[in-house]
């Protein structure tokens, strides 16, 4: 398995957009693909903000000019064959939805060379739900990261039984080598060890909301007095992205979970209040 000099990533969210600026700033050759010109112009302002946190927090050497060589490159496209043309590794960053990444797969199958690796930045999939879709399940797996990238550092590599070793130990290294910690996953686990940590708090904040028990703030001030942290779930969810969080519960069979999307959907979504991305969730930005 050759070392991971390019790389692809679908989508431009608030995660994918981290995930592409981080590779980019890490001196890797990144092409960012999203579905028209108009979702790249966000895209492009995404990339800028990047810049300027990176320069602003002193990220390494960022101060000295790195911040903004790393828009330098960094491709945008709205062409996915283009995108993946000449792809090492493509991450998909799409929703959280399991029919649109099944469907991504099948079109990156027929696009994609033969020496591309694909994986998934789902945050609640198995690798597993989408490998028989990708045409290569021996250069699939899963790699995911998490919010505020550059701060929190980790990305965690997770393959199927079907994966080719090499390519994970390739996976692993590019992550080493974008300035992050890989966290080798031993066997498949929806959520992974962050989420499965993470979305228990979520849940139960939700589930407290909902209750009428306290309010967002409340919430957050008390996680955040008790343990230290320096975010409430609430806090977290803004970052997340809301339009992430109702596809998650939405998705779920659980009743509280049902609950907690028609809340979002009705007081949030509906009002363009997204989180931190848009400006407004639970908090102002």
């Amino acid at each position: 398995m050759a070392q991971i000099k390019t790389l692809t990533v679908l989508g431009t969210g608030v995660l994918g957009s981290q995930i592409a600026y981080q590779a980019a700033f890490s001196g890797f050759e990144v092409t960012a693909y999203d579905v028209d010109d108009q979702v790249l112009e966000q895209a492009r302002a995404r990339f800028a903000r990047l810049a300027g946190i990176y320069q602003a927090e002193k990220v390494s050497d960022a101060a000295e000019g790195k911040a903004e060589a790393a828009l330098k490159n960094l491709r945008l496209t709205a062409d996915l064959a283009d995108a993946v043309a000449d792809a090492d590794l493509v991450i998909e960053a799409v929703p959280e939805l399991l029919e649109l990444k099944r469907d991504v797969y099948r079109r990156l199958g027929e696009l994609a060379p033969a020496k591309t690796v694909f994986a998934t930045n789902s945050s609640t999939l198995l690798p597993s739900d989408l490998k028989d879709f990708t045409g290569r399940p021996d250069r699939f797996l899963a790699i995911h990261y998490a919010n505020n990238i550059w701060v929190q550092n980790i990305a965690e590599v997770m393959g199927t039984a079907d994966t080719d070793p090499a390519v994970y130990d390739a996976v692993v290294e590019f992550a080493r080598n974008s300035g992050l910690e890989p966290i080798e996953i031993k066997k498949e686990k929806a959520g992974y060890v962050l989420n499965s940590l993470l979305v228990p708090l979520l849940n139960a904040a939700a589930g407290l909301l909902l209750q009428g028990v306290a309010d967002p703030q409340t919430i957050d001030k008390t996680w955040r007095i008790a343990t230290g942290a320096p975010s409430g779930p609430f806090q977290i969810f803004d970052v997340v992205g809301l339009t992430t969080a109702y596809n998650i519960a939405s998705a779920s069979p659980d009743a509280g979970s049902q609950a907690f999307a028609q809340h979002l959907k009705e007081n949030y979504i509906d009002q363009g209040k997204l989180g931190v991305a848009t400006g407004e969730g639970f908090y102002k930005y």
